[in-house]
């Protein structure tokens, strides 16, 4: 108490008046309240102690009473006990303090004397002796029960956990290939919590016949990382004293495998990365790694890798020279692909065709379709590394089909082979690091395809000759139409021969090549005659003639003229000379003649005529004697040919009016055509006083003629004029002039007008298939082009049919190009019927009438023979053997077509609700004409299969997406896809029997049940295990229900302790292999108690061996129930904990007469019992020493209890949480009681915690001694 505060509440008094009750004696009373409540306070303090009874409650309870005790005696204000306020609650606080520490609201760490540490050594024992708990408590007893303190309960053996030590394999996941004999793989190896002496390994050959098991040392594991460092330091330095320029995209792809690989900057502490050095291919599989202490590390699945030889690909053969191809002459080009490495094999490939790049990936390449060297599956039904498929190295030769239709540069490189077990080989390059010379590597290969070139003569042929001056030469001009310069000189076979009837010139075949960088062929010939192109070879391919072919060199004729004059004034008064001279020879025309007037110099002057008549007017402007004198002529051949001309004197005067009728459309176009007859009709069209008398003048090549026609009624009058016979016999062109016309007045008008040319066509226009087989093979559906041959001025209008479409009408099209092409969509055979030109009909030239039109068949795909299927006709499918789930299947496949292929087909499942959904729609590409199809097995059920679409190099999917088959040509297959069998249990919780108990349900709780899925009936391999012995027992039960519970009558529970019932495997009417099985549903846990029991602490005492009381140790697992008579009165005794206690309260016998537990069950009955003296037990754990042991996730460590007494033992031990760095005691987790009849007792544990004994009975006496407790028995 602190002093009293000076003068406070002056005036007032205490609250009783001192007439009452004087001041000291307030002070008296009020003080002894307050000790009388510490008193019970103390009182309060032991019996918590003694009775471990509920520590908040008495904390509570003192609380409020400290606080009003100092609250009244503030308000009371009794003289030297009156205080501040402030002092009050500082009063009241240190009383609270106090309480707290006495009832546990705070705990001080005073060592081993403490609430934690009692209940640490007994227990919670229901002893009824108060002044015996009370006096152990303040050390009043003899012997101390703490763990390490005392005598006959020395040691402590406390297990912790260590981390686990775990060793995985190739933690990356990466593949690893030997390129080389000498090429070693470097495999790395990710430790955790453990540092190898030594290492084991098994190397298994790839078909599995030979296993070698390699030792590598710690010394040899640093050897081989030392030398790896090196390595990487090496490679490090050269790579950077590379130029920057050498530097490219692949580079990037050397190191992919270090980004895949853990770098040991990633690393935790405890982690650390070895290699192994693997110079041979084979399945390595890590078998144990083991550090200092021998304890083997944990294997991380998965702990194997498989190394194979590395994937290779590349062309057969390497040509010598750039090659070049003929379009369409060479017909598709294949090359031959080596491939080499563990089947099936992928290649991913390009080609680029004029710049334009198409990507390719072809899988499933592999030797042949039959299962070599298959590994097995496990244990539990699940496959190893890869599918049970050869891993065996095969070389495959497989056809690359190109086609050679499109001109242009083709390049095909090979990029990338990977094959069944990942390995990944990149082999070409990119577009910008092709060579100039890649088809000389062994991944590329390039040609140019070349097109076919076409000749024909230029400005010459049928009807438009080449005219050359006789005694002259002309040039004939062979012209390419379309050729490549690679294709270059092209070398053209040209023929002559005379025309028929003309001796001079003999025929003759010559061979005409055209220059290096000239395309066309220039011809001087000095021979009239007929020139034909008979074939065109370039330097590499064979080309084609087109029209025309031929030409004709006819001679140019010397100009000659005939020219008459007549005087102008005899009807229209003019004065002057008319001349009209007719002249001969190739339009234009010139005349050079000269004037002279009198007795002047003569002037020369020159008329030029564009056709081969003409009219010359001279009407001087002067009177005068006029002397005109014709020098020469000149035409379009010739200049200044000498002329002998008329001399003339006279003044000739004009012609009268007249003109041709030009049809409606004409123009100035004074043009007539005519194919047959002698004669053509011409219109003329007259002006004046009829009847006229017209004359007309016929002009051929080589003379002329006139011709009066009398009596001509109306205008215009049709006029039949006959054709010259060179011209009727040849062909060719001529001319019609009008002379002159008359009138009624017989006034006659020489006419100047310019006249009509008559082309006369004699050879008629011809059309023909082009081409020697005249048959063309094209896509579906793509548009043919036949080549026709045509003769004759265009436009040409040409009728054709479809012969195997009669019913169509007779089509006709209309072409402008000699070389044209008929464009046709339908295969069959057309047929040429006509062909008319400009002028005139044709024939079409017999037996190049007909030209066929094929397609290219579609690819096709079915079943291989040697697939077992059943068809069913009724829905059109191939019904395929029913396999298991996750089980590989496949089907093989037999196509037609060109490689490569794609499939693009359907995989549906039935849904359910009687219907099927499409579970996905793959694409599946193929190089060879048999492929094999993986088929989908992963989920029970019906799966169907439907080819829907079918691709080749002809008929691309990207490019043929809406070519759909039909559904009577789809091909469909099913299977049956059976469910693997699965065990679980419905649920986890545990299960509790008895010893001696037989396995049988306990209830009708779903405890215990196992759920089947499958087809019925089941067979289930169970294993059940006594954790502590580690003696596994198997049973195989066979169940037909789809639940079952755990009911196996042979089976006991020989021993306590748990027990773990484990699911090893089951299988179902199907045959197949079971599901995974998850662990944690596969397994319970089974608590299987001790028999109940009740043993003395001695059995046939007539004395105790401490106190009165008579102990009793309870054997199980609580609570226990007793029952016992007490001077033959039946009694029911509930202990929660042991020792149990009993004190006689009277005289009379005691006798037990049943106990049980686990809530009354597992009853046993009890005999009589007797007492006697003894010296106590002791209990030794880890040699009386205290013991710390580490040990690893899965393992267990041995807890070894040394037992020193008479046989039997029964001593009680408990696991609690291991001390905590403060000191205090850690929690008990659970507690057991055994027995024994050795001196050493040792329990198998895998969990964490510090094990001590707690109590020990042997044959007479248990220690602690039982404690007398009167109260505890209580009368039912």
């Amino acid at each position: 108490m602190s002093a009293p505060a000076k003068n406070p509440d002056k005036g007032k008094g205490p609250l009783i008046p001192e007439v009452y009750i004087d001041p000291p004696s307030q002070r008296l009373y009020y003080l002894s309240i307050g000790l009388l409540c510490q008193a019970i306070k103390a009182i309060d303090f032991i019996a918590y102690y003694s009775s471990f009874g509920e520590t908040r409650r008495l904390c509570w309870k003192w609380l409020p009473v400290d606080a009003a005790y100092c609250l009244v005696l503030s308000q009371l204000r009794i003289p030297r006990l009156r205080y501040s306020f402030s002092v009050v609650a500082l009063q009241i606080l240190c009383l609270w303090f106090i309480d707290a520490l006495l009832f546990g609201g705070i705990t001080l760490n005073l060592g081993a004397h403490g609430r934690d540490t009692v209940d640490a050594q007994y227990g919670e024992l229901p002893s009824t002796s108060t002044s015996s708990a009370f006096s152990s408590w303040f050390g009043f007893s003899g012997a101390s029960y703490g763990g390490s303190n005392d005598a006959h309960l020395l040691g402590q053996h406390t297990v912790r956990m260590s981390p686990i030590s775990t060793a995985q394999l190739n933690p990356g996941g990466t593949n690893y290939c030997l390129g080389s004999a000498t090429d070693a793989a470097l495999v790395p190896i990710l430790l955790n919590n453990t540092a190898p002496i030594t290492l084991r390994y098994s190397l298994t050959s790839l078909d599995g016949s030979v296993v070698d098991y390699i030792d590598v040392s710690s010394k040899e594991l640093k050897s081989i990382e030392h030398t790896r460092q090196l390595a990487l330091q090496s490679a490090k330095a050269t790579a950077s004293a590379r130029h920057a320029d050498d530097y490219d995209d692949y580079d990037d792809d050397d190191d992919e495998q270090d980004k895949k690989s853990i770098e040991k900057s990633s690393l935790q502490n405890t982690q650390s990365l070895m290699h192994l050095r693997l110079p041979k291919p084979g399945r390595i599989r890590l078998e144990r790694v083991v550090d200092a202490s021998g304890i083997e590390a944990r294997l991380v699945y998965p702990w194997e890798v498989l190394v194979t030889h590395c994937p290779r690909v590349q062309f057969a053969d390497i040509p010598s020279m750039p090659e070049v191809r003929c379009a369409g002459q060479d017909g598709d080009h294949e090359f031959t692909i080596e491939l080499s490495g563990v089947p099936p094999l992928s290649l991913r490939w390009f080609k680029q065709i004029n710049g334009r790049k198409e990507d390719f990936l072809v899988e499933g390449i592999e030797g042949d379709h039959e299962t070599k060297a298959a590994l097995p599956t496990g244990a539990d039904g699940q496959l190893p590394l890869t599918t049970a498929r050869s891993l065996v190295h095969q070389n495959v030769k497989v056809p690359l089909s190109v086609s050679t239709t499109t001109v242009g540069s083709h390049l095909y490189v090979l990029e990338e082979v990977s094959d069944a077990v990942g390995n990944v080989i990149r082999v070409g390059t990119d577009l910008a690091s092709v060579p100039t010379d890649a088809h000389t590597t062994t991944t590329t290969r390039s040609f140019n395809v070349l097109p076919r070139s076409s000749v024909s003569f230029h400005r010459c042929g049928p009807g438009k000759p080449t005219a050359m001056r006789i005694g002259g030469e002309a040039t004939l001009v062979i012209g390419a139409n379309e050729a490549d310069k690679l294709d270059l000189p092209l070398n053209v076979t040209l023929a002559y021969a005379p025309r028929a009837g003309e001796s001079e010139g003999k025929p003759w075949v010559k061979t005409l090549t055209s220059g290096d960088g000239y395309r066309d062929i220039t011809v001087p010939v000095n021979a009239p005659g007929i020139y034909t192109i008979e074939s065109v070879q370039g330097k590499f391919c064979a080309g084609d003639v087109l029209s025309p072919e031929t030409c004709e060199v006819v001679e140019r004729p010397m100009p000659s003229a005939k020219i008459d004059w007549k005087k102008i004034h005899e009807c229209s008064g003019d004065t002057g000379v008319s001349f009209t001279p007719v002249m001969h020879g190739a339009a234009p025309f010139t005349l050079h003649y000269t004037t002279q007037r009198d007795s002047e110099p003569a002037r020369e002057y020159q008329q030029t005529f564009p056709t081969s008549r003409g009219e010359l007017l001279v009407q001087p402007e002067q009177s005068g004697h006029y002397v005109i004198k014709f020098l020469a002529i000149s035409d379009a051949n010739y200049k200044r040919v000498a002329l002998d001309g008329p001399v003339i004197d006279q003044i000739v005067h004009s012609p009268a009016l007249a003109d041709f009728a030009l049809p409606s459309g004409a123009r100035n176009k004074r043009q007539m055509s005519t194919c047959d007859g002698d004669a053509i009709d011409v219109a003329v069209d007259l002006r004046g006083s009829g009847p006229w008398n017209v004359e007309l003048q016929i002009v051929g090549p080589t003379d002329a003629e006139k011709k009066m026609y009398y009596n001509l009624q109306s205008s215009p009058a049709m006029i039949s004029v006959p054709i010259p016979a060179k011209v009727d016999r040849d062909g060719g062109s001529f001319e019609i002039d009008l002379v002159s016309v008359q009138d009624k007045y017989k006034c006659t008008r020489p006419i100047t007008v310019p006249g009509i040319t008559v082309n006369v066509r004699r050879i008629k226009p011809t059309v023909k298939f082009y081409g020697d087989k005249r048959e063309v093979t094209v896509l579906e559906r793509e548009t043919a082009e036949l080549p026709l041959r045509l003769t004759g001025d265009g436009p040409w209008s040409v009728r054709y049919r479809h012969l195997d479409a009669p019913n169509q009408p007779i089509s006709t099209k209309r072409f402008t190009n000699a070389n044209a092409y008929l464009e046709v969509k339908d295969k069959g055979t057309y047929e040429l019927l006509k062909v008319t030109d400009s002028q005139c009909p044709g024939t079409v030239v017999p037996n190049f009438d007909i030209y066929r039109v094929q397609w290219v068949p579609r690819p096709s795909a079915k079943l291989s023979q040697n697939t077992e299927a059943t068809f069913d006709r009724y829905n059109g499918s191939h019904i395929l053997p029913s396999v298991c789930e996750g089980v590989p299947a496949h089907v093989d496949l037999e196509l037609t077509g060109k490689a490569p292929f794609e499939i693009m087909y359907n995989i549906a499942q039935n849904d359910g609700n009687g219907g099927t959904s499409i579970l996905d729609q793959p694409t599946l590409t193929s190089i060879q004409s048999r492929t094999r199809l993986q088929l989908q097995t992963t989920n029970p059920g019906r799966v169907y299969y439907e080819v829907k679409q079918i691709g080749d190099s002809s008929y691309p999917l990207a490019k043929h997406r809406n070519v759909i088959l039909h559904r009577s040509e789809r091909l469909l297959f099913e299977q049956h896809i059976k469910m693997r069998p699965s065990a679980r249990f419905a649920n986890r919780n545990r299960l509790a029997y008895c010893q001696n108990d037989d396995l049988r349900p306990l209830d009708n709780s779903d405890d215990g049940k196992i759920v089947l899925e499958g087809t019925p009936p089941f067979t289930v391999n169970l294993m059940i295990k006594n954790m502590a012995h580690n003696t596994p027992v198997l049973k195989i039960v066979e169940v037909n229900e789809r639940s079952w519970k755990l009911n196996i009558e042979d089976f006991w529970f020989m021993a306590p302790g748990p027990h773990l019932i484990m699911i090893e495997s089951v299988s179902d009417a199907a045959g197949c292999a079971h599901a995974e099985l998850n662990p944690l549903e596969t397994m319970i846990w089974v608590d299987v108690a001790e028999s109940a029991a009740i043993v003395p602490f001695d059995s046939s005492r007539k004395d105790y061996c401490v106190g009165e009381a008579a102990q009793f140790q309870l054997e199980g697992i609580p609570p226990w129930t007793i029952s016992y008579k007490l001077n033959g009165r039946n009694h029911h005794q509930e202990a929660k904990t042991s020792p149990f206690s009993l004190t006689q309260q009277q005289p009379g016998v005691l006798s037990i007469t049943s106990i049980a537990h686990q809530q009354k069950k597992c009853q046993a009955a009890v005999s009589s019992l007797h007492y006697n003296i003894h010296a106590l037990p002791s209990a030794k754990v880890g040699a009386g020493q205290r013991i710390y042991q580490d040990i690893h996730e899965g393992d267990q460590a041995e807890i070894v209890f040394e037992l020193d007494g008479e046989p039997p033992f029964t001593f009680t031990y408990q696991r609690s949480e291991s001390v905590a760095k403060s000191g205090r005691q850690g929690k008990v987790l659970e507690t057991h009681t055994a027995k024994t009849m050795d001196r050493t007792y040792s329990v198998f544990s895998a969990l964490e915690g510090t094990w001590t004994v707690t109590s020990i009975s042997d044959k007479w006496c248990r220690y602690p001694p039982a404690q007398p407790d009167g109260t505890l028995v209580k009368q039912k």
